[in-house]
């Protein structure tokens, strides 16, 4: 189990508040679902959802709605097997 503590301020809310959960589910046994996680302000991550569709990567209508983050953080629970890679990289506004 991972959990995100930047996400929240101190244990004692992240123990109070029920955290979200982002659930593993079944995928097919010739195929490896890979799950992209995108977190910043709503304009980024609408601006890497729209480069990644410019790039034929990924239709935009195959992205779930936005999920505001709760105070309480993310919980990301991955398969035994599994790792987990963070990518972060700065985009210009305007």
């Amino acid at each position: 189990m991972l959990c995100l503590p930047f996400l929240a301020s101190s244990a004692r809310q992240r123990a109070a508040a029920s955290p979200l959960l982002l659930a593993n589910t079944q995928s097919q046994p010739e195929r490896e679902r890979l799950l992209h996680l995108v977190i910043g302000s709503p304009e980024g991550v609408r601006s890497v959802i729209h480069t990644l569709h410019k790039l034929q990567y990924a239709e935009q209508a195959t992205w779930s709605q936005m999920i505001t983050v709760p105070e309480s953080g993310i919980l990301i629970t991955p398969e035994q097997g599994e790792v987990f890679s963070l990518l972060r990289r700065d985009r210009q506004l305007g």
